[in-house]
């Protein structure tokens, strides 16, 4: 019984584990190529607005985080650095800086989801052709799928 016992329970952790190891390592085996060189510098050249990605924010963790230069501009938001792997990233445009998953849950409804954040070494996401970049003064990245902060930067 004892035997039966322990091995139900090391498969059951066994499985937990390549459970979670699957879900950090599938968007990196999935994720498109980054942008190239002269992609992030076309757009950040035609930036309005610029921020930057820091891993020191306060729900920023070793599993949840970005660092790098944030270029805003009228047609794209473009990241020349590194995000944490992870799955269903989303971009959005906030009126307020937060770095907390409560801030950003409060201001969610007042915040603008742009588009999917596909790849972790770099990003260029395309505005829709409406948005007013003086409505909002940061950029966030967050995970949708599991409610996690990733970072977050002001830019105005």
């Amino acid at each position: 019984m004892a035997k039966t016992l322990l091995l139900l329970v090391s498969h059951v952790l066994v499985g937990a584990a390549g459970f979670a190891a699957g879900i950090y390592v599938l968007p990196i085996l999935t994720a498109p190529a980054s942008p190239a060189q002269a992609e992030l510098s076309a757009a950040a050249a035609g930036a309005t607005f610029s921020g930057e990605f820091r891993r020191d924010l306060k729900d920023s963790d070793a599993l949840h985080w970005g660092e790098g230069k944030v270029a805003v501009g009228p047609t794209s938001v473009s990241l020349r650095g590194k995000l944490a792997p992870g799955p269903d990233y989303k971009l959005y445009l906030s009126p307020q800086f937060v770095e907390t998953e409560a801030e950003f849950l409060r201001l969610k409804p007042k915040m603008l989801r742009v588009g999917d954040v596909r790849t972790f070494d770099n990003f260029i996401v395309n505005l829709p052709p409406s948005v007013d970049l003086n409505a909002y003064d940061s950029v966030i990245v967050w995970c949708e799928s599991f409610g996690e902060f990733i970072t977050a930067a002001k830019y105005r």
